[in-house]
Parts: structure tokens; sequence; C-alpha cells
């Protein structure tokens, strides 16, 4: 206690040169905090988005992801619900799933033939109660603008569609969309069986769809899809609503049904399929436990069939891209302010030694080791470090706070809405914990240097020093 008390005396001396020198430690970390609380409310989000709409890990066909996307029925999985039920079953897994779904993804072509447009979209056949249930996952408690699917109780044709889609196949006037220029189709197309005006061979496969088809008010498509066979097959659809799908790429080809109408279109009366069994988990850490526990539950128990697991990063590259480049800057950006600091505090340090050298020859000579010497210099880096960290800290708290409240929001390249703009620094203890220790750190070693020489001087030539 005698030499913090000691050390902290002669900050007080020249309290300028303290005074600068913590600013310099105060600017460096409260920059480094923001800007990795902004990183980190980035990188959660991008976790929180692809989590809920992919799940941890999918198990799927092997190949699939890389070559299976145009041609679902070469990759799908069979006898799927047993596979299901055995997950859900397994004492190991169970308490740590959220969601065990099955997904069935296609492509065909939607057509408005009563406007004459037609145009290629990637549905998503999904289990609707389950889907929703998956987009409530928020374990990092984030800001979350995922919108449960409105197809909970609807009938099976019932489809939603991205808006990009909407506006393709001229359906904005019909569905209400905001901001969406294009000329008016005729008033034939409001609430009409648009499948009386498709062409002959389209609308006879209809047709044949439709016999149980409950008929209800609303939009009605058509989608042409190839079956597992290779013949063509058409359902007529009632499109519920359009969705802004924040992507322009996916809202200009989504479409969202139930899982039973697109495994009719594509296996028809035929054993049904599906390209992918989504799980979500509690927690992302827990991705290595369930991963090698559902490997060992796929060899063990499901066989002729040659199934692989991936997670939601493999499935979704922007977000391993995204978190490179932002963990590239950070690294940089604390590089950059550390050697700054780093260099503040020793030219502080050093200046200290030089203007002290008389009284470091007198506690020398009245019997104060090297070591002594040279934990009193220490003691004065890390006090520096410690109140710099405390002052850096709140200081990107309270600017934090005032950004969070700000309201300000920026679209990220490649989305079509804004997203409000906020930094995570008290949520991210980690962060907060590891620049707290890298600010001591510094300044310990900045220290070093100057306390090291100091106690290698000689007591004469300190004495005489003028």
């Amino acid at each position: 206690m005698k030499t913090f008390s000691l050390a902290l005396r002669n900050l007080l001396r020249n309290r300028r040169r303290s005074l600068t020198t913590l600013l310099a430690m105060v600017v460096g970390l409260t920059a480094i905090l923001l800007f990795g609380g902004y990183r980190s409310n980035i990188t959660y989000g991008m976790e929180t988005g692809f989590i809920q709409g992919s799940g941890h890990l999918q198990i799927q066909r092997q190949g699939y992801f890389l070559e299976g996307g145009d041609n679902p029925t070469a990759y799908g999985i069979a006898d799927y619900q047993h596979i299901i039920e055995l997950v859900k079953q397994d004492k190991e897994l169970a308490p740590m799933l959220v969601v065990v779904t099955p997904t069935l993804q296609l492509g065909g072509l939607a057509g408005n033939f009563s406007a004459g447009v037609s145009r290629s979209v990637l549905a998503l056949g999904v289990v609707v109660p389950e889907r929703n249930q998956m987009l409530n996952w928020n374990d990092y408690g984030m800001q979350s603008y995922a919108k449960p699917l409105p197809l909970n109780g609807s009938n099976p044709d019932a489809v939603v569609i991205g808006e990009g889609v909407a506006r393709k196949i001229k359906l904005c006037k019909t569905l209400q969309i905001p901001d969406c220029k294009q000329e008016d189709t005729p008033e034939a197309t409001d609430k009409v069986d648009s499948s009386a005006q498709a062409p002959g061979d389209i609308a006879a496969l209809s047709a044949l769809e439709q016999g149980s088809t409950v008929k209800e008010e609303g939009t009605r498509i058509e989608m042409l899809a190839a079956t597992s066979h290779g013949a063509p097959n058409v359902a007529s659809l009632n499109v519920i609503t359009a969705r802004n799908m924040g992507i322009k790429a996916l809202d200009d080809v989504y479409m969202a049904m139930h899982l039973s109408q697109a495994q009719k279109l594509i296996y028809g009366s035929g054993k049904a399929q599906v390209t992918a069994i989504q799980i979500q988990l509690k927690h992302t850490w827990q991705i290595p436990a369930a991963r090698a526990r559902l490997q060992q539950l796929l060899d063990q128990n499901v066989k002729g069939q040659k199934l692989e697991l991936l997670d939601f990063k493999l499935l979704n590259p922007m977000y391993g891209q995204t978190v490179q480049f932002m963990d590239s800057m950070f690294g940089f950006i604390a590089i950059l302010i550390g050697v700054i600091v780093l260099f503040t505090i020793g030219n502080t340090m050093s200046t200290a030694v030089v203007e002290r050298t008389v009284e470091i020859g007198t506690l020398r000579a009245m019997g104060l080791r090297r070591s002594g010497l040279r934990r009193l210099f220490l003691c004065e880096g890390v006090l520096l470090g410690a109140i710099g960290a405390v002052c850096g800290l709140l200081g990107s708290l309270v600017i934090a706070y005032f950004i969070n409240n700000s309201g300000a929001a920026w679209t990220p390249p490649g989305y079509s809405y804004a997203y409000m703009i906020q930094v995570r620094v008290w949520q991210d203890m980690p962060l907060l914990i590891g620049s707290v220790i890298g600010l001591l750190l510094v300044t310990v070693i900045s220290a070093w240097l100057p306390a090291n020489r100091a106690s290698r001087l000689m007591i004469v030539d300190a004495l005489r020093h003028v």
C-alpha cells in the first residue's frame, strides 16, 4: 500500500503531464470499445438472423449444398420423420434442442397469367408453426426484425412471396405494396381465378391439382415445377401477402409455402422427402457437442443414405466473410491505438525518470533495492492504466448510450431496408474485459523499460546528476 500511495503522489507532482497521458489512454480505450461494440452488434445481429432462418445445424444429403440447389429431387432425404424422432428422443441432445424441423427447397416458375407475366422463384416448404418458433431465437438480446409467417391456420395452397416477386408479376396494386410504380393491371386481375386465363396445358394441369383445394378470396397465381420424375407439375396458389425480405436478391425470388404443398408439387402422390432437417439449439456454443452426438446417431441408425451435417457458418458464407473483415478492422485499430498509448506512456515515464534522477540516487543511498525502485515506477504505470481504464469504460458507456438512443440507422450493402445503429459495450463482456486487460498490459510494458533503466542507475552518478 505504501508503494501505491507513493506512486499516486508522484503522479500528482506533475498533474498536467499525468492528465495528458491519461487523456490519451481514455480516448484510445473509448475508441476501441465503441468500435468493438459496433462490430459485436453487427456480428451478433447477423448470427441471430441466420440462425433464425436456417438453424444452428442442418442435416442434408451429401453434396446437396454444393451441387443440389437446382435439383432437390436428386438429394432428397427419405424417411425424414424417423430421423427427426431419433434426434428429438435422444437424451443427450434433448436438453440442447429448441426446434427440429424439415424443409423442402425447390425452384419453379410463378405466373400471373391474367397479366401475362411470369417469374422464376425459389420456394421453401416449411412446417409453419415450427418455422415461426425458430424466429423467436434471440440468445443475444438483439433487436430482431424477423416477422412470423402469416401462414398459420391458412389453407394448404396459401403462400407468401417477396415484394420483388410481386413487382415482377404485377401484383403491387392487389397486394397493396407501397412505393411500387408499375402500370395498372386489368380489373379482372383483382379477385378472379387466374387459371381461366392461363395457357390451356397449364390450366389443365392446374385443374387436376385443385380438386380438393378450398377456394378463398385472394390473389391466385400458378406455379410450374418439375416432379421427381422430370414431368411438369402445376399448382394454383393463393398469395396471402408480400413481404420485404431485406436482401434484394432474395426478395426477387422468395416464396414460402406449406411443406405439404411443396411436397405435392415435387413428389405428387409418391413418398414425400425433404432437402434438409434444420436443428436449432438453445446456445451457439453447443454446436460442437451437438454435432458430435448427431454424427454418432446418424452413423449408427441411418443406413443407405449419405448424410452430412452443416453449421450455419458454412450455410451462410457471408457471415464468415463479414466477421473476418470486422475482426481485421478491429485488430488494425486496436494495434494502432495500442502503439500510440505505448509510446505516450513510455515518454511520460522516461521523462519522470530523467527529472527524478537525483531522487532515485537518494532513495538508493537510503537502502532502497533495485527491485523496490522498479516496483515503484511500475506501480505508477499501473495506476495510470487503472484510472484510464475506469474513465475510458465510463466514457464509452455514456457515448454508447447516446448512440443507441439517437435513432440513427444505416442500410448494409445488399440490403433494402435500414438497421438501427447500436453499440454493444456492456453487453459484450469478452470485449470489455479483453480491452481493459489489454490497456493494463500496454501500460505495464510501457513502464517496464523506464523503470528498469531507473533501477540500474549507479548511486554516485545519480546523486551528482544536474
